[in-house]
């Protein structure tokens, strides 16, 4: 009817729509937007360069903010909207900010040296992809939660796990669980009773597990060990 009003204007026929909506929502799930920090302007820079470099035609990187100085409570509430994580290069934490980002389910990786993070970068990148690719079956075979930390050399750590279910064994393949997804995956080197090396640890018992190549777990983190079937 002349002079109505018009409630709304669609182009592209109904069929088009959905197939845009659906790139527009894998895209964002193969995109990783982070929050980066760093002690110099030039440094930062440099980082944001080398992250991008990483962007492909499967999954891309976006520094979402970037800064100089200290992660802070700010920068974790901007990541617990986006990819929840937040890489420091050169910089500390403010005080109480990792409890606000464990809290949030927010990942903090710092350190001195740029390859590291952009490895890290690179690995999370890698399981944004991985998940549409074909998979072996798996079976979870044991189940614990992180009950205690121990620094064991600069880039490893000691998690003290105490198993809820099933049977942990040395060699076979496991996942550390924050409250973001999986962070962590490697086979069990080695681990301890009482500080006794042992094989195997079961259902009810409590068990020092060694990562010799990552630290970033925390206290109440998830822990499961697996067993791939083809």
């Amino acid at each position: 009817m002349a002079g109505g009003k018009k409630k709304g204007t669609h182009t592209g026929s109904p069929e088009q729509r959905v197939v845009h909506g659906t790139r527009s929502a894998q895209d964002k799930a193969r995109r990783l937007d982070l929050v980066v920090k760093a002690d110099t302007v030039g440094t930062c820079e440099a980082m944001e360069t080398a992250l991008q470099k990483l962007s492909g035609p499967e999954a891309t990187v976006r520094v979402l903010h970037k800064g100089v100085g200290s992660i802070t409570k700010t920068d974790v509430l901007l990541a617990a909207t986006a990819s929840r994580l937040v890489l420091g290069f050169g910089v500390g934490i403010a005080p109480k900010v990792d409890v606000a980002a464990r809290d949030m389910g927010v990942e903090l990786i710092t350190d001195e040296r740029l390859q590291r993070l952009v490895d890290a970068v690179s690995a999370r990148l890698r399981s944004l992809v991985a998940p549409h690719e074909p998979k072996e079956a798996e079976e979870i075979v044991g189940q614990g939660t992180i009950i205690a930390l121990f620094k064991s050399s600069r880039r490893g750590i000691i998690i003290g796990c105490e198993i809820t279910e099933g049977v942990f064994r040395v060699g076979t393949p496991f996942r550390v669980i924050s409250a973001m997804g999986p962070v962590y995956t490697g086979n069990i080197e080695s681990m301890q009773i009482d500080r006794k090396p042992v094989q195997e640890a079961r259902k009810g018992q409590q068990v020092g597990i060694k990562i010799s190549d990552w630290n970033q777990a925390h206290i109440g983190d998830l822990v499961e060990a697996y067993a791939k079937r083809r």
